[in-house]
């Protein structure tokens, strides 16, 4: 019982599908607190209330989360390009800055796909709106080392955004952001998880461009004494995930001029990019303009339909009226007919059976 446990509580809620979290959330606080007896029975309502604490995330962050459990690589191909991203703007690479750009808008508009796909899977339909958020949101994760984290973690709660200046704010962003999240792998259901050898394999090489200590360099560190050894605070356990990449110095840049360069260059993708949003959304918006156009008209016409059939309809009814009385007076004409009918009949009979 602890954090550890908590965070696979929280894992379990976050990956399920968004309307069934509160109900869930409910259940497995009750659970907990119905499962502690004796001494443990404080510490298990203590883990309840943080339980029923748990936030419900933004549709747009349960999606993100959705890819966190579901389909983790794509979140570790986003997360390895942005690594990349920062190494070429720290080089000052603007050739490299502006293929690894046009590499981000492919991978984005694939990773938005996918998780459109995860989140129908799952029994939400994501709109327009909610996919540009969730774009925004992986756009943030290749900024920032902070927002990748926070989307890999598959607690999400709210979208994120960043301007390629700023480092992105992660406020409120991640439930229980002091606790590591377990293994992305283990919160897919069985035969849903999609890591492949590909995604491990980019993690790796991720993981060896970190510059290691040479035996040689070793040996050059002092030795400390056993007394100076004993002065040392003890180790700390190791941070969380998030916090930790809080608390990472950032390379220096070598001049002031250079990291105006590398700041424009970041800034020139960025305008490109939304450029390219902005004519793709203007196309959008003229078809759904001529679209509008064409539905309006249609609609203009049907609505004089109606009017002229209304109309008819009203005429019509007035002519049933007026046929339904003349039938009507018809029916009785023709009742008076027949009584003087069968009046003149008996009368011939009469007059024929009477001697003349």
């Amino acid at each position: 019982m602890g954090e550890q446990e908590l965070a696979g509580i929280a894992a379990r809620l976050y990956a399920l599908p968004f309307d069934d979290f509160v109900t869930a959330r409910t259940a497995a606080a009750k659970e907990v607190a119905a499962a502690g007896t004796g001494a443990a029975a404080k510490e298990h309502r203590s883990l309840a209330a943080e339980v029923r604490s748990l936030p419900k995330p933004s549709v747009a962050a349960w999606t993100v989360n959705m890819l966190a459990a579901h389909q983790p690589e794509t979140l570790t191909e986003l997360a390895a390009l942005g690594q990349t991203m920062r190494e070429a703007q720290s080089a000052l690479d603007a050739a490299e800055l502006r293929r690894l750009a046009q590499q981000r808008r492919q991978l984005l508009a694939s990773a938005v796909r996918d998780a459109q796909e995860v989140a129908e899977q799952h029994g939400r339909k994501i709109s327009g709106a909610i996919a540009t958020e969730v774009e925004e949101t992986l756009r943030a994760a290749t900024a920032d080392e902070g927002a990748a984290a926070a989307t890999q973690s598959g607690r999400l709660l709210r979208g994120l955004s960043a301007d390629g200046v700023d480092v992105v704010d992660l406020a409120g962003a991640v439930a229980l952001p002091s606790i590591a999240a377990p293994a992305t792998a283990a919160l897919a259901a069985p035969g849903s998880s999609r890591t492949t050898g590909q995604g491990r394999t980019k993690a790796a090489r991720q993981a060896t461009k970190q510059p290691t200590k040479q035996p040689a360099e070793a040996a050059k560190q002092p030795t400390k004494q056993p007394a100076e050894a004993a002065k040392q605070p003890p180790e700390q356990p190791a941070q969380p995930r998030l916090r930790a990449v809080r608390e990472a110095p950032r390379q220096a840049t070598p001049s002031a001029l250079e990291r105006a360069r590398a700041a424009f260059s970041e800034a020139e993708g960025f305008a490109r990019e939304a450029a390219e949003d902005a004519r793709r959304y203007g196309q959008e918006l003229e078809e759904t303009t001529d679209l509008a156009s064409e539905l309006a008209a249609a609609a203009q016409s049907l609505r004089k339909q109606l009017e002229q059939t209304e109309l008819d309809l009203k005429s019509a009814r007035k002519r049933q009226e007026l046929l339904s009385a003349q039938a009507q007076q018809a029916l009785r004409a023709t009742d008076r007919a027949r009584r003087k009918e069968d009046l003149a009949r008996e009368r011939v009979l009469r007059l024929g059976n009477t001697p003349g």
